[in-house]
């Protein structure tokens, strides 16, 4: 009982990397991303050139917000990331939509600012679909899939 309590609490927190979108189309949405943002590998490959004004979303489904190596993120961001931030499909198609709104909310600050300053009206979820589709699992679906075997 405790060992399927457990899979079912682990398969909870990895929700999030199952997204609603259509990484297809998703696909074709995040040209309008890749001005300022690429899809690279840790070892280099370019999934999507694209620009770095923006930090490399690879892996972006399932990370900490604030947290790629070697990009500058405004203060607030970081400060969301260190609080809890964690990219999910709810967080990003909400985020993207308005990036000032959803930091204001998020961190309580009504002064609270973000270097993005387009918002995607609409397709979010697609781009949290592709975004997922080029990128590895998420932590807390590997810990789900370890702990599976850990118990078998």
């Amino acid at each position: 009982m405790k060992r399927l309590i457990a899979t079912a609490a682990l398969a909870l927190l990895a929700a999030p990397a199952f997204a609603e979108g259509d990484a297809e189309a998703g696909k074709k949405a995040f040209n309008k991303c890749k001005s300022c943002h690429a899809i690279a590998s840790p070892d280099g490959e370019a999934i999507v050139k694209g620009g770095k004004t923006g930090p490399n979303l690879y892996g972006l489904p399932g990370r900490a917000a604030g947290t790629v190596e070697g990009f500058k993120y405004g203060n607030d961001l970081v400060a969301a990331g260190e609080s809890g931030l964690v990219w999910t499909e709810e967080n990003l198609v909400a985020y993207t939509a308005d990036p000032k709104a959803f930091l204001r909310e998020f961190t309580g600050n009504p002064k609270a600012k973000t270097k993005m300053s387009f918002k995607l009206k609409k397709g979010g979820e697609d781009i949290f679909a592709f975004l997922t589709s080029v990128s590895p699992a998420p932590v807390a679906e590997e810990a789900a899939e370890e702990g599976e075997a850990a118990t078998e």
